[in-house]
């Protein structure tokens, strides 16, 4: 009998196929948005404020727009009347939220370093800038705040003159009997960690690019973008344009790491000045502009509580976060330290849970998703507050982890949600197994035994992560705007070819080859018959776009789901070729077969099309688009291993060994997935010894260029050790778990402990991220003391 959904015989799901996208790029054919130029297109740059909060007292242009070259230059006043709404925040969190307004230009006051006040249109780039520093603005400076902990101090300044706070939000969770288990606990740990503020330095700087087609009043808007879709949506309402008139088109992205998932003011000001104008505008980032006008990422005061009986069994965890939102909401800036509130307790079976969340303003560049979003941080406190635990009770971190680790799935954690699957004990006794714990360890005491003053450390980071977002009811019910689902759709062509066209609109991930492994495993055709389309809300028109390693999880789903309904199709077509009942017929590699009769996928694709000989009420054709919306996260895990020398004389940190097991379900391609873990654990070691942004006491932002603020090379890293076990997910087909972020979310953490465990002979129980080299000298002599 034949069923709806169809198995077939894997080819290419699963192996290294090399990836599709890199020979244009490594051939120099990307089309990123600096590639991209149309004739008679003008130039915008903006004029931004150096105060972290002035009152805007005045704007004088006449000197810029007499500049040779220039073509118009507008104040944020001048420009008030053409914003229909704010620029977007699509994450409200709770009913008492303060929203303030967030227009593209600011004209009453500057909230933070870099705050746009003005922009000039010209010929050139180059002129665009010159005008721009001809730009007189007359401010009014006023105190600041930048520390995240001193905003709700009653004398810190207010950003914003509306509320009588800088409190912007606070979100509870509560689950169990959080007080009456600290009180019957035998052991407590209460410990503050600190996230520092980080700067997504991605490859490629933002870039916009907007065209107003003559005479039909349609915008394209070209933008270095992870999400085209809900920019489409949102900057529509920005803008005041009908939906239907905005196409956006994101074409190669030079990477994101959650700093493209946005809604900018310079797209919308690049199309408000395409439709005032009647020219092509086009703005290009910086990378000194980028580091005060992108988000930032991060900046959390944390505090968690654990209670544990004398074995070490943990019954309670209790969690309270202060979080920087910065100077304005962006699109999910109140969200994000919320995506790790249901996990603060990790991959531990505890039984009561607490959280709270207070979201503050500060005079700061807004705060949104960077990589891991929430779950590094949720991770980081749990991990690390583990091993205090294990301090505490004299115990070995280990055997604390095994006790405590959940063992049977599904599981409904205390927080609510449910982990589909996992298996925390083979993940970890794997990474062990690569450390060879018991001859490091050996090491370790050798060395303390003879005084050297190179101390290894060991560190572990056993974690899960909710992740792929969510389904769209969950959506719905913590307000957050958009919905979870994802679409794909796939042609098959008379010519002997696929088009796929995904919802997802990747920025490295490898989209295009992963998705065609898929499509040719379902399908029967090669992979380099297959052509994947994305980032072009025209060509592709329903999507979510990619963020939160949602893309194979969600985006994956629908594309198999369209190719199960091509598959039901064909066979239909099949049966009335070859004359037999459909229950008949076997299908297998793209080829369908009953006896000595057969017929192919290329074959029936042709028929369909010409449709000389196809059933009644059949369509010709063979096209299909399937909408998924995931029934739950998913939730990878895993466990890492971080082996750190560090110099007790100068406080250098040096990262001997890294060692990844993690558990991400089903594989595509493993080339792939390793490159995503790569990517993810060097952002959570430069977290753990080398990022951090510093402002000044007046708001400026010292680590202002890559000149001061560090970002690692391959030459300050080692070769990562990385291995998988494999649980896979069953809430879907495919049995797939999302990866994009799992390196980052594990690696802090483990580098942190690695590092706190070198000197814990010292005296030093904590120290705060980044363990820079003076950090460390300075936490050493300050025990010394």
């Amino acid at each position: 009998m034949a069923t709806t959904e169809t198995r077939t015989t894997s080819r290419v799901v699963g192996t290294s196929v090399p990836r599709k996208e890199d020979q244009k790029l490594v051939t120099g054919h990307g089309q990123f948005i600096d590639n991209i130029n149309l004739p008679g297109q003008l130039w915008l740059s903006v004029v931004r404020s150096p105060y972290a909060h002035a009152t805007i007292k005045r704007v004088e242009l006449k000197a810029a727009r007499e500049l040779e070259g220039v073509v118009a230059a507008f104040s944020g006043a001048e420009l008030a009347a053409d914003w229909a709404g704010s620029l977007p925040c699509a994450w409200p969190v709770t009913e008492e939220i303060r929203m303030p307004s967030h227009f593209p230009l600011a004209f009453d006051k500057a909230r933070h370093v870099g705050d746009g006040v003005a922009v000039v249109v010209a010929d050139s780039r180059e002129i665009a800038k010159d005008a721009a520093e001809l730009v007189e603005v007359e401010y009014e400076p006023l105190e600041s705040v930048t520390d995240v902990g001193r905003a709700l101090d009653a004398d810190a300044p207010l950003v914003h003159d509306d509320f009588d706070t800088n409190e912007c939000y606070v979100w509870k969770l509560d689950a169990g009997e959080v007080e009456q288990a600290f009180a019957d606990a035998q052991v407590t740990v209460k410990r503050n960690y600190r996230q520092q503020r980080l700067i997504p330095v991605a490859m490629e700087p933002r870039g916009a690019l907007a065209h107003e087609m003559p005479g039909t009043d349609e915008l394209t808007l070209w933008t270095s973008t992870q999400i085209p879709h809900i920019v489409r949506l949102t900057l529509s309402g920005v803008v005041g344009v009908p939906e239907a008139r905005l196409r956006v088109i994101a074409p190669d992205v030079g990477g994101g790491f959650g700093s493209k998932l946005d809604v900018y003011a310079e797209e919308a000001l690049c199309l408000a000045l395409a439709r005032r104008l009647k020219k092509p505008i086009k703005w290009i980032e910086e990378r000194s502009e980028a580091f005060n006008a992108t988000i930032h990422g991060r900046d959390v005061l944390q505090e968690i509580e654990l209670a544990a009986t004398a074995e070490g069994k943990i019954t309670a965890v209790r969690v309270r976060l202060v979080s920087a939102m910065g100077a304005y909401l962006q699109l999910v800036t109140p969200g994000i330290p919320l995506l790790g509130a249901w996990v603060y307790g990790g991959c531990y079976d505890i039984p009561a849970y607490s959280f709270e969340c207070t979201g503050v303003f500060t005079h700061t560049t807004p705060t949104d998703a960077y990589r891991g979003a929430g779950r590094p941080e949720a991770t980081y406190a749990i991990e690390r507050a583990v091993d205090a635990l294990a301090i505490e009770l004299e115990m070995d971190p280990v055997e604390l982890r095994r006790l405590n680790f959940i063992t049977e799935f599904p599981a409904t954690i205390a927080s609510g949600l449910t982990i589909d699957s996992g298996d925390y004990n083979a993940s970890l006794d794997r990474a062990l197994e690569h450390l060879d714990l018991d001859s490091v360890r050996a090491e370790q005491a050798e060395r303390r035994a003879r005084g050297d003053t190179k101390e290894l450390g060991i560190g572990l980071s056993t974690y899960v992560e909710m992740c792929g977002l969510a389904p769209s009811g969950i959506l719905g019910a913590i307000r957050y705007v958009a919905g979870g689902w994802d679409a794909a759709t796939i042609r098959c062509l008379p010519s002997g070819t696929v088009q796929v066209l995904t919802g997802t609109s990747p920025h490295g991930q490898g989209h295009e080859t992963a998705w065609s492994q898929i499509a040719a495993d379902e399908l029967g055709y090669g992979v380099d018959e297959i052509e994947v389309l994305h980032g072009d809300t025209t060509v592709s028109p329903l999507g979510m776009d990619t963020y939160g390693s949602r893309s194979l999880t969600v985006g994956g789903i629908a594309l198999h789901q369209a190719a199960q309904k091509i598959v039901a199709k064909a066979r239909t077509l099949a049966a009335h070729q070859l004359e037999v009942p459909e229950d008949d017929l076997d299908y297998e590699g793209g080829t369908f077969t009953a006896g000595d009769k057969s017929a192919t996928m290329k074959e029936l694709a042709f028929a369909a099309w010409s449709a000389h000989n196809i059933p009644p009420g059949f369509e010709p054709g063979l096209e299909a688009t399937a909408v998924y919306d995931p029934p739950n996260f998913s939730w990878p895990g895993g466990a890492h291993a971080a082996l750190v020398e560090v110099d007790t004389e100068t406080g250098d940190v040096q990262l001997l060994r890294y060692i990844a097991v993690d558990d991400v379900g089903k594989v595509i391609n493993p080339m792939i997935v390793d490159g995503q873990i790569h990517g993810g654990i060097t952002q959570g070691i430069s977290q753990a010894l080398y990022e951090e942004a510093i402002y000044d006491e007046d708001g400026a932002l010292l680590t202002s260029s890559l000149t001061n603020y560090l970002v690692p090379s391959a030459v300050e890293l080692p070769s990562f050790e990385l291995d998988r076990t494999e649980t896979p997910s069953p809430t879907n087909p495919l049995g797939v778990k999302g990866v994009g972020e799992t390196g980052a979310i594990a690696s802090p953490a483990a580098v942190m402990n690695a590092v706190a465990n070198a000197l814990a002979p010292y005296g030093v129980t904590d120290i705060d991220m980044p363990a820079t080299p003076e950090r460390v000298w300075r936490a050493l002599e300050e025990a010394r003391r």
